[in-house]
């Protein structure tokens, strides 16, 4: 424990109001490694409460127009944006995450990821054709689904869970969300801004905990019609096991082991800063290890430089970045995601050799590609196994576009249209005249 320290103590938000929880789970401050918070350890009976909250919700929050519902979704979005220094200043704290990346990219694209949908849910527009020589005109319509289970992780935690809770209100569902038990703070911060800028009770609720106790049971409730999930592939799994005898629509967003392909023409001035940051961002002792057992050189970081820390932050979660080079492709360090300051660094010759060795992973999240050859841009984006490839630069989004990867990266897309269709249910209606 922290000691004689005060620590924070979150709860539950359901139905318009904060409730306690009959037990908690430590949550640590990862600069020092000391406790500093305590989270709900919610399960079932939770869930009960949030799924009734949320299915009286749904019938006079679908009901709204969908102007009404951007006028809410924009009101929490100024909320939010006037308190951005004291969401920064919580993001960073809980989940290690400079201060710097806090205010410049988590808070601001949680922002955005409102005023975003609440926009883009304005302009969707349906499918009509005539059957003439019949006498019938065909049309679509799109309506929510109903309630919706969202479950976001640790490493981007307001910015992924708006990114989700935003499109799913926009749409007109209900929503029952559940944060990384790890990084749960900012979406407890934001329950506290729904009432005010207008969100009624039972559209949004949050319930904490862990994945086998609440997360299990909001994926198999009979009631929780669709689940987006962004996490590891064995929770996939998982989800997909519970959700099966319920037909429940899925959007797995997983994880990424994204190449940067570098050539020979790349312009370095902008290739070497964006992909220093694209590889150092996130904050994994046991790989480094592995990959000199494996004989990999390690040029920096981990081992080789000595990390020097305040007092403080002695037990702190910190990490040298990390440099590997003389690593085979089929280490663990080339082929599994890495939540660290961890780069490995490997040559190649030719364009066919590099596009097989980017797409010999399980995984097809997203890839980077740096030249100066318009022509082999266009070809080797073709080529790659990734969805979504950036080329020149890195980490520019178009929120219109889709979201999403291959292969063991996920199943679904994410953005403006992608989101919608996700969030409702489409209907053909025929009349004949």
């Amino acid at each position: 424990m922290a000691g004689t320290k005060a620590l924070l103590m979150l709860e539950n938000f359901i139905d318009g109001k904060f409730l306690p929880c009959s037990s908690y789970i430590d949550s640590y401050d990862p600069s020092t490694g000391e406790v500093y918070c305590r989270v709900p350890n919610s399960g079932k009976d939770e869930i009960e409460a949030a799924v009734k909250a949320a299915r009286e919700a749904f019938p006079g929050w679908s009901s709204r127009s969908p102007q009404e519902r951007s006028r809410v979704l924009n009101q929490v979005a100024d909320l939010l944006e006037q308190s951005l220094e004291e969401f920064a200043q919580a993001e960073s704290k809980d989940q290690g995450k400079t201060l710097a990346l806090a205010r410049t990219m988590d808070i601001p694209r949680s922002v955005q990821n409102f005023r975003f949908f609440a926009s883009s849910s304005l302009h969707h527009t349906s499918e009509c054709t005539q059957m003439d020589h019949l006498g019938c005109m065909h049309y679509t319509v799109r309506a929510p689904v109903g309630v919706a289970g969202l479950i976001s992780p640790w490493n981007l935690p307001l910015y992924l869970l708006t990114w989700k809770i935003a499109p799913a209100m926009a749409a007109g569902n209900t929503v029952i969300a559940k944060p990384s038990e790890l990084t749960s703070v900012t979406a407890w911060m934001l329950c506290k801004l729904l009432d005010k800028a207008g969100v009624p009770p039972g559209v949004v609720n949050i319930v904490f905990g862990t994945g086998p106790r609440v997360g299990e049971a909001l994926v198999s409730h009979p009631e929780v019609p669709l689940i987006s999930f962004t996490g590891s592939q064995p929770t996939a799994e998982r989800i997909t096991q519970l959700s099966a005898p319920h037909c429940k629509k899925l959007s797995l967003e997983l994880g990424g082991k994204n190449p940067a392909i570098i050539f020979e023409d790349a312009n370095l001035d902008e290739c070497i800063p964006a992909t220093v940051r694209s590889s150092f961002a996130n904050q994994v002792r046991s790989y480094v290890k592995r990959a000199l057992a494996e004989g990999a050189q390690i040029w920096c970081g981990e081992g080789v430089d000595k990390l020097s820390l305040p007092a403080r932050n002695q037990a702190g979660y910190f990490m040298l970045p990390t440099v590997i080079t003389d690593i085979k492709d089929e280490s663990c360090c080339m082929t599994e995601e890495i939540f660290g300051p961890v780069t490995c660094v490997v040559p190649f010759d030719s364009e066919e050799e590099v596009i097989e060795r980017a797409n010999n992973v399980k995984y097809g999240l997203a890839a980077t590609v740096w030249s100066s050859n318009v022509g082999r841009v266009h070809r080797v984006a073709k080529k790659l196994q990734s969805g979504l490839v950036w080329t020149n630069c890195w980490l520019i989004r178009e929120l219109n576009l889709p979201f999403g990867g291959m292969k063991s990266s996920g199943i679904g897309r994410e953005g403006a249209k992608d989101s919608y269709d996700f969030f409702t249910e489409i209907k053909t209606i025929t009349v004949k005249h």
